[in-house]
């Protein structure tokens, strides 16, 4: 993979968002990039960004908004590969403001597609969630839509034209608005920690496993396919409950002085998560380490020979929901926070 990226132009957008963040700082460390360029709207953060990375000479940082087409195209201009982590991620805040997430979730990645086809990138790998499948909430189906325009784009594609791909992950556990530092400091306060229903379950990956599905997703797209990772699953209460147990004491408190209060579904959340539905699976191959979805429809101008490495089975008998999945049990989920040292 080192190989695949060597003196490669590289753009991220979101750039100060968890995942774009350390993108950048893997492929800076530890792949041969040429040139990186980082991007995001997040003035302040951006700042700070750059005075972590002030003493490599390969990294640049602009202030840019996906939704600005223009400045979008500009910046693409001599890349090679564009990865693009932006997006408004919170669902509670897109079903207030629906048509702000249809702008930077939608219209942006249009304005990455158009600007990669103008700029000849060589491929584009955008971001996807498990909200895209079988959407309830704004969120996940402006996540939906990307998941189709890049697939769209890539049967539109010429012969030479961009590669456009996308990966499909679930909660980046210790990710900026996750529930980990939202439990965390509740215990640190001595609670209630709070929880919306006790049955809730959710696949989870660590911040370390979700840049390896997008790095490695890169180098495998053939164009128009969705990558899904196998991903861990659990319970919120067991979650609540684990890192009660575990990080109480530190604190100076007593697990069992600490309360779980419930406090109901928000708006457009799901009880349970899914990565690959009922219809998806007529389409699927299962690779060792992930579920490759096939483009629904061919190119137009351009076949594509899909051929992956490590493949297990070219057939998928059941979707990926978490009625076909078990969840970690309380000491397998303690072992997997202190593994990636999540409760730090």
């Amino acid at each position: 993979m080192k190989s695949f990226f060597k003196d490669k132009r590289v753009l991220v957008t979101g750039a100060c968002g968890t995942v774009g963040r350390e993108l950048v700082r893997q492929l800076l460390d530890n792949f041969l990039v040429c040139e990186l360029i980082g991007i995001d709207n997040n003035e302040s953060e951006l700042f700070f960004l750059e005075d972590c990375f002030a003493d490599v000479d390969n990294v640049s940082f602009f202030l840019a908004d996906v939704r600005d087409r223009d400045k979008i195209s500009r910046k693409m201009k001599h890349m090679d590969i564009v990865f693009h982590t932006a997006a408004f991620k919170h669902v509670i805040l897109c079903e207030r403001s629906p048509f702000e997430a249809v702008q930077t979730n939608i219209l942006g990645i249009q304005n990455i597609i158009n600007g990669a086809i103008e700029n000849h990138v060589q491929r584009v790998l955008f971001t996807s969630s498990d909200k895209a499948v079988n959407p309830t909430n704004v969120m996940g189906a402006s996540k939906l839509m990307g998941e189709r325009l890049m697939a769209a784009a890539n049967s539109n594609s010429r012969e030479g034209g961009p590669i456009f791909t996308s990966t499909r992950f679930g909660n980046v556990l210790g990710s900026r608005g996750s529930v980990i530092p939202i439990f965390q400091e509740q215990i640190r306060g001595g609670g209630p920690v709070t929880l919306t229903d006790p049955a809730m379950t959710r696949f989870i990956m660590s911040l370390k496993e979700a840049i390896q599905l997008v790095i490695e997703s890169a180098g495998e797209a053939l164009g128009g396919e969705v990558f899904i990772t196998k991903m861990s699953a659990i319970r919120i209460k067991d979650l609540a409950e684990v890192m009660i147990r575990e990080l109480a004491p530190g604190y100076g408190l007593s697990p069992e002085d600490i309360e779980i209060i419930h406090i109901g579904n928000k708006p457009g959340e799901k009880m349970y998560e899914e990565l690959m539905n009922e219809e998806e699976i007529r389409r699927a191959w299962e690779l060792k380490k992930y579920f490759v979805l096939m483009p629904a429809w061919g190119g137009i101008y351009r076949h594509v020979d899909y051929q992956y490495s490590n493949v297990v089975n070219k057939t998928v008998i059941k979707p990926y929901n978490l009625a076909n999945h078990s969840p970690l049990s309380p000491g397998e989920l303690a072992e997997f926070l202190h593994t990636h040292k999540l409760l730090q």
